[in-house]
């Protein structure tokens, strides 16, 4: 009989700082697409664009602040959600329903959003970054250099800008990536075909990643903008109004760059923690 094993609170976050490392230039793709004002360019001519300007390395601007983003957000969404749902099921033996899941996941998601928000704006201003004129730039050291300045320059609010988009993105692709990963991953075990293992692990994961893509990708859009703004935005119903000026297709702007991360990074993400609960979780001793 398989030993069975379950993850520590602390494992989510660990998964997700690796997957970033891996998948962290297709994030800046994706933050440089969404900040245009205009399509002007495409996925492949950014990515040139960024290399010719700055080297290949300004692929990687703003890594710190990704990983500190991880650290903050998916520790926190994945610990409330995994420690919740192994408490709920543990009398049982069951998996949880799924409608359980997905509120447990929004509010998992809602708070690490929240948590996360200072992290994810340094994030997104180290990223845009590399596409301005270099008298424009903030040119932050680092995640913590930019945490403080922005802290000192502008104050304690402004590192809570656009909180409401962040947190709510992040309930939604919180019940995208980790009720839908659940889900699948129960319903494939459940057909007898194959076991717990690492191609389980692969299919659900690619679904997860395709359900939390096209979840958030409006409000990603809206966040990455508050986030970017210089002032421009009365709040979040302007900047989702002066959005809407540029049509429908605004919202799902840089939505395949958006899928080429997120699924990416969603199938990395699992594979990680199932590796991390299969050698290093807290063991289950059977009830007899």
């Amino acid at each position: 009989m398989q030993e069975q094993r379950i993850s520590r609170w602390y494992f989510g976050g660990m998964a997700s700082c690796g997957a970033a490392c891996c998948t962290h230039p297709l994030d800046l793709i994706k933050v440089l697409l969404q900040t245009q004002q205009e399509v002007k360019t495409r996925m492949v001519g950014m990515a040139v664009h960024v290399v010719r300007s700055d080297g290949v390395m300004a692929l990687y601007s703003g890594l710190s602040a990704s990983v500190c983003r991880q650290l903050t957000y998916s520790m926190t969404r994945f610990g409330i959600y995994e420690t919740v749902r192994d408490m709920m099921g543990s009398g049982t033996n069951k998996p949880i329903p799924f409608y359980q899941k997905v509120l447990l996941a929004a509010f998992g998601g809602f708070v690490g959003g929240f948590v996360g928000t200072p992290a994810d704006m340094v994030n997104v201003r180290m990223q845009n970054d590399v596409k301005l004129p270099s008298e424009l730039r903030r040119n932050y050291a680092h995640a913590l250099d930019g945490l403080f300045r922005v802290w000192r320059e502008e104050g304690m609010r402004k590192l809570f800008s656009g909180a409401t988009m962040a947190s709510s993105r992040g309930a939604l692709v919180t019940v995208g990536q980790l009720s839908c990963y659940d889900q699948a991953k129960q319903l494939v075990v459940g057909t007898g075909v194959m076991t717990d293992n690492i191609v389980t692990h692969f299919l659900a994961s690619l679904i997860a990643g395709g359900c939390a893509t096209i979840l958030c990708q409006p409000l990603d859009v809206l966040k990455t903008r508050l986030m970017n703004s210089k002032g421009e935005y009365g709040g979040v119903v302007h900047c989702l109004l002066d959005t809407a000026k540029l049509g429908p297709k605004a919202f799902y702007k840089g939505l395949v760059p958006a899928g080429i991360r997120l699924i990416p990074q969603t199938v990395l993400t699992f594979m990680f923690l199932e590796q991390l609960r299969a050698h290093f979780g807290i063991r289950v001793i059977p009830s007899t």
